[in-house]
């Protein structure tokens, strides 16, 4: 078993995973940002358009995107990850960024993002990346504390970010990778 909770098995994704995963990532959203974002832009996000893109995505990931999916005891994809190198702009540096996690919303607090996170970190680590960086939006009070618990923490950088001409400003957390 991968990861801090028995019964959940991180792996790689494959392109027949594309469905689950943006089922899982519209669910995502919808739940941690109800109340953060407008809600007709996530009442609007349909699970087969981003799915449709999601294999697009996946189909041409640039070299060192690594994504992983969480699996509960059925085999059935919970949870969702992706990392890769970090983007100063255009540029690529040498830290790591943790693009995405999401958990099925029906599973969260049973350890899924815990075990997708502790193996993004692990191989980043592995990669020799010194640190490994996220952005968080700003009001998501419940993923700040998730990353903070991971040993991440807030490193004074904020972008502004908008959706539908709401402003939803994100932060930027920091870990250092031992290596």
């Amino acid at each position: 078993m991968s990861g801090p909770q028995a019964g959940v098995r991180v792996r790689e994704m494959v392109l027949a995973d594309c469905d689950r995963v943006s089922l899982i990532r519209v669910r995502g959203w919808q739940s941690a940002y109800r109340g953060l974002m407008p809600q007709p832009h996530l009442d609007a996000m349909d699970p087969a358009a981003d799915a449709e893109r999601r294999r697009a995505l996946f189909a041409r990931a640039p070299e060192g995107v690594v994504n992983l999916v969480a699996e509960d005891e059925s085999g059935e994809a919970v949870g969702w990850a992706c990392h890769g190198p970090y983007r100063d702009g255009e540029q690529r540096t040498a830290d790591a960024e943790l693009y995405a996690v999401y958990v099925d919303p029906a599973r969260l607090g049973a350890g899924v993002g815990r075990a997708l996170l502790a193996e993004s970190v692990r191989r980043c680590e592995t990669a020799g990346h010194p640190r490994m960086l996220l952005w968080v939006l700003k009001g998501n009070t419940r993923a700040r504390r998730f990353y903070e618990r991971a040993g991440f923490c807030p490193d004074g950088a904020e972008e502004p970010f908008e959706v539908d001409g709401v402003p939803v400003p994100e932060v930027r957390y920091a870990r250092p990778l031992r290596g």
